[in-house]
Parts: C-alpha cells; structure tokens; sequence
C-alpha cells in the first residue's frame, strides 16, 4: 500500500489547461487572469480539480478552485458527470443551510473551453485528513492529534450531516431524485445495480459484489424512513478544517434524497475502510475514532433521530465502495498499470471486510 504506484487518473496535459483556463476566465471577468494554475497532488480520481488566482483589480474571491468533468479518455470512475447537478446542490444547500460551503462563482455548461463542463468556486484555506496515507496511519496531522482533539473533530462532522439533513427541505431537492420506481432507497439501490452492470460491461463480473446485491435483499429495511439531502461522499476526507473545526464541505458529485442512514453507513463504513486496512498493515490505527457506537449515539442526540438498520446501511455502503474500487482496478488495468488476476474479487481492496459483512460476522 505505501509503495503501489498511483493510479492515472487523466490525460490531459496542465500547461493547455492552464491557458486555456485564462483565455475563459476573461469571458467572465474582463481583463482577469488565472496565475499560478496548479493540479494539486491529490487531485481525485472522478472530477479534476485546478487551483488559481485571480489577477484583477477587483477580483470576487483572490483563490479558486475549479471542478472539472473527468476526463473521457482516462476510463472514468462514473459514467455521467452532471456538472450542473453539483453546483446547483452546492447552491441549495448554502441557501438552506449553515454547513460551510465553498462558495460558487461559475458554471460553465459548454464543453468547449477546457474540454468538459466545469464550475468554479472559491478555495477555502485549511486542510484535509489524506486519503493516502491514510489519516488512520501515523505520521499525519490527525493521527498526531490528541485523543480529544480527535474527539472535537468527529463532533463537529457528525453536526454536518445532523444540520444537513434536518435543515435543506427535502422538497426543495427534488431534483436529486434518482429515477426509477418504488421508495428513495430502492432507487438508490437500483442505481447502484445499474452501475455495477456498466462497470462490468465487457469485464469479468464479482461474484462477491452480487453476493452483497443479494444480501441487501435479504435484510431490507421494514421501514427504510423518509428521505432527506444526503451529501453522498459524507466522510471527513472531504472536509476541510480551520484546526479541528469544519470550513469547507466539498465533493457534492454523490448527492441524492434517500434515507439518512445512507450517509451514515458512508461515513462509519469509509473510515472503517482505513482502519482495516491499517491493522492489516501492523498498525494500530484509529479505533477509538468514528466508532459506529459513537457516530450513532451523536447523530441521535443532535437529530432525535436514532438511525435504524444500520447493519443493512453499513453493508450496503462496503458495497459501494466495491463497486467503485473494481471500477479502479479495471481503470488501472486499462493503462496496463495492473492485470486481471483469475479471482476478480480480489481487485475489491477490502474484499475480506465485505465478505464479513455479507456473511454477517463482520460486526462480531
């Protein structure tokens, strides 16, 4: 894990960005220019993202960053990338909400000047727990901290999602509503089914992936609750943080109405998916942090909402995570970075987890 290449995750080249992104950003801001255009080490692995200044003498914001649609020739993670969806979200939330979001100053629809649709927003100076490293491993600002630090850091994330969910009306979201029929959740399911079925279109499908599929059946919720705004990628690695405290919520790619413990088993599960796999390392971790007990217990006394079936919803979010991990792999394979192996579950990076879990001994 420390030593493993990272994957390509685009074949554009920065320096045409770069000039093609100041020769835009006139169009909107008369005699303005993006200086010191950067693509930042952790740039992700679905939308890209450039971080500028603005050179003007009245610039909106002195710092931006600009979220642009992945690239179609670096074999995207999603199969649509809906711009416009994101900085609506990002908008309504901001209007109904108290969570920190960036700022938005444009959207650009027309994939002309930098090759897909993209928006600006402002940059929000802070910073963020890594993905790799992971946070759960020793040697980053988080696992530095102290106990109660940490402790003041998951209190407040977990107040996001509690004012999130209990703030943005959920009618005024009615266009995050997945398509389909029956009950938000069973559309979010079935949507997760229709992106397993591209992901493995002309690959070799995961027999575990379908085993999960099939467990979800199993242990469906009798009740699954009313939806609400979920952030989607609800998890601190998308956080930006003034020392312990929350200024920045990003990432709103994943957004949709479905219940509240779908953002939850998100949440508990991602971080989860650090600790396991820093134990299985020789690391101690994290394991006293973002415990499910706990992520519970805070939701509940912030909401008065108790979350419910969250075996279900912690599975249901491992699966997920499978889905877009085989996607990476498959992406990785694709640049000839990786080859197939004879079990395809095995490019699932946390296959032994989800197996637990869909074998139920996972929480034992």
């Amino acid at each position: 894990m420390a030593t493993a290449p990272r994957p390509r995750t685009t074949t554009r080249d920065p320096e045409e960005l770069a000039r093609r992104l100041t020769t835009w950003l006139g169009t909107r801001l008369p005699g303005a220019k993006a200086v010191g255009v950067s693509v930042p080490e952790s740039n992700g692995l679905s939308s890209e993202t450039l971080l500028f200044d603005i050179e003007h003498p009245e610039p909106p914001v002195a710092s931006c960053a600009l979220r642009l649609a992945a690239d179609p020739a670096a074999y995207t993670v999603f199969p649509v990338y809906d711009m416009p969806r994101q900085y609506r979200t990002m908008r309504l939330v901001a209007e109904h909400s108290d969570l920190p979001v960036p700022r938005v100053l444009w959207l650009e629809e027309d994939p002309g000047p930098l090759g897909a649709p993209f928006f600006v927003m402002e940059r929000v100076a802070g910073r963020v727990p890594p993905d790799v490293m992971p946070y759960t491993y020793q040697g980053n600002w988080l696992h530095a901290a102290s106990d109660a630090e940490r402790e003041r850091l998951e209190a407040a994330s977990i107040g996001l999602l509690a004012r999130l969910h209990d703030q943005v009306p959920p009618e005024a979201a009615e266009f995050l509503t997945l398509p389909g029929d029956g009950d938000a959740l069973r559309r979010h399911v079935n949507a997760q089914r229709a992106y397993y079925d591209w992901v493995v279109d002309g690959r070799a499908r995961s027999p575990l992936i379908e085993a999960a599929f099939d467990r979800l059946e199993d242990c469906w919720p009798d009740d699954p609750g009313t939806p609400v705004l979920n952030w989607g990628d609800a998890r601190i690695g998308n956080i930006v943080y003034d020392g312990f405290e929350p200024v920045a919520v990003l990432d709103w790619e994943m957004a949709s109405l479905a219940p509240r413990e779908v953002d939850l088993g998100w949440t508990v599960y991602l971080h989860r998916f650090f600790q396991d796999l820093t134990e299985a390392f020789g690391q101690q971790g994290l394991p006293d942090f973002l415990r499910r007990d706990r992520v519970e217990a805070r939701y509940a006394a912030l909401t008065g909402h108790t979350p419910r079936d969250m075996d279900f919803h912690t599975l249901y979010a491992a699966l997920r995570h499978a889905i877009v991990m085989l996607r990476i792999a498959y992406r990785q394979v694709h640049f000839g970075e990786a080859a197939v192996p004879a079990d395809p579950d095995t490019l699932i990076l946390h296959h032994d987890s989800l197996r637990a879990m869909v074998q139920g001994r996972y929480w034992e």
